[in-house]
């Protein structure tokens, strides 16, 4: 994996990483590669935990951990204590980048939490006592890529993936989309792989590559480029604010990514009104994000679905008994793909197999994929199945709410009832007036029962809620007889 330092070394005179130097990026790149070097020359390469908040750090770090073989775990240094007990104890590393992770390794190893570990300084110092290699044997070739992911579950795991898995993925991009050259605008987290994949992508095709907090880009700070050339990505959220007052910028744009989360009708409507070149996408972590893709023409002539399977994956629609489903069926959906994860960490499996996310869809007779929603966030109430996602757009359509998540909460005489949280859209807007809204646009068992206005729903920087955390706290309005 030199060839990495190789490849970065003959772009050290091009400005692809725009807003920030490059020849700063390949410097602090190689510098750390040859500190990890000389930590990697035991039998087992030291486990590095990579929770850089800079991005040029970060970029710096994965490239030379990767390029050193040595097995790289990819964090958030915004998790709270908690979450870190938890990784810490999981992973067990040998080398920690990042001040905010390092700082978490302190505080829990003075409360004697976890064990004292090596810490790679901000000007890359490495200190000289490591703690000795744990039990767990990771290989040295094709060396594993961890990249966390927590469904909506809030638990923390790490997908493992490599090197060949993640260029899979951009091989199959590459393709579908007929480009050479892939060109990123970046307002997503670099440890998740949503936002990992567009440095991918533009690293390894030659491309360009803008970091831009969202926050910031919210704040009308943009970049001195031709969106005409590049792809940007987002979280519907996202979308949903940058329509608000950067409409006309996001219509210059090659295309506009979308996923991490459902979008609703109204908002891809929205986005069709403002002819925004949008392609709503379907993957996930384990696949190394996108296995299928609406292309924007397709989506600007009123397709409302996720779109075509890449050419890198196979997707097929299961019964419950593993029958191949036909066309107009709703079923379990089954993954085959170069780009598939070798499993979670610390167990693997062998690449390639079928994968089975928990995701229910079918395809419509012109090869076009529809989900349908996640069957464990399945609703069934008086024997009636009830997709949270179907009642989440129809109240969202309604123009009431900035944002809703709905559950199922135990019932005993319906086994489940129809339960959402929703924060309104202003002052007036209650719960009869939400009932009301929806006479007509939902069956009377798919209407919610309980509805709890909130002032804000936990989702992560994906879009994705913490459903467990929303049935505890509707759970405790209901007893409280809120």
């Amino acid at each position: 994996m030199e060839q990495l330092l190789i490849d970065l070394k003959q772009r050290v005179d091009e400005d692809w990483l725009i807003g920030y130097d490059s020849g700063e990026f390949t410097q602090q790149a190689v510098e750390l590669y040859l500190h990890l070097k000389q930590k990697s020359h035991r039998d087992t390469p030291p486990k590095i935990i990579l929770a850089e908040r800079n991005p040029i750090k970060f970029l710096a770090g994965f490239i030379a951990a990767v390029a050193v073989n040595c097995p790289i775990f990819l964090c958030n240094p915004d998790w709270v204590e908690s979450e870190w007990q938890q990784v810490f104890e999981l992973v067990q590393p040998d080398l920690i980048l990042g001040q905010e992770a390092q700082a978490q390794s302190k505080l829990l190893n003075c409360r004697g939490n976890f064990n004292e570990i090596s810490r790679v300084s901000a000007n890359w110092l490495l200190k000289p006592t490591p703690l000795p290699i744990t039990n767990y044997q990771l290989p040295i070739t094709n060396s594993p890529i961890l990249i966390p992911t927590g469904g909506s579950s809030g638990k923390i795991r790490f997908a493992i993936h490599t090197w060949e898995t993640l260029i899979a993925s951009v091989s199959g991009f590459k393709q579908y989309f007929d480009v050479k050259q892939v060109n990123s605008f970046c307002v997503l987290p670099l440890y998740h792989v949503s936002g990992l994949m567009q440095f991918m992508r533009s690293f390894t095709t030659g491309g360009r590559l803008v970091i831009l907090p969202f926050k910031a880009l919210e704040l009308g700070t943009t970049s001195n480029i031709d969106p005409g050339e590049y792809f940007i990505s987002l979280v519907p959220t996202q979308l949903q604010r940058l329509l608000q007052h950067k409409s006309n910028w996001l219509a210059e744009f090659q295309t506009v990514l979308l996923g991490g989360a459902p979008a609703w009708t109204e908002l891809l409507s929205t986005a069709r009104k403002y002819r925004i070149r949008l392609a709503p996408t379907y993957g996930m972590t384990e696949t190394a994000s996108q296995i299928v893709t609406l292309k924007p023409d397709d989506f600007l002539q009123g397709n409302n679905s996720c779109g075509k399977v890449l050419p890198h994956a196979e997707v097929t629609i299961c019964s419950p008994k593993g029958e191949i489903l036909d066309t107009k069926n709703t079923g379990n959906i089954a993954i085959k793909s170069n780009s598939l994860f070798l499993g979670y960490y610390p167990q693997e499996k062998n690449i390639n197999t079928t994968f089975q996310p928990d995701d229910l869809g079918y395809f419509d007779e012109n090869g076009y994929l529809h989900i349908i929603g996640r069957n464990s966030n399945k609703i069934v109430t008086g024997g009636e199945n009830v997709f949270p996602s179907e009642v989440e757009a129809a109240i969202k359509s309604t123009n009431l709410v900035i944002d809703v998540c709905v559950i199922g909460l135990p019932d005993r005489h319906w086994g489940q009832v129809v339960t959402a949280l929703y924060i309104p859209k202003h002052s007036k807007v209650s719960t009869d007036i939400l009932k009301t809204a929806l006479e007509h646009k939902l069956c009377k068992f798919k209407r919610p029962k309980y509805w709890f206005p909130v002032e804000s729903l936990p989702r992560n920087a994906q879009g994705k809620v913490n459903r467990e955390k929303l049935k505890k706290l509707s759970m405790g309005l209901i007893a409280n007889g809120s």
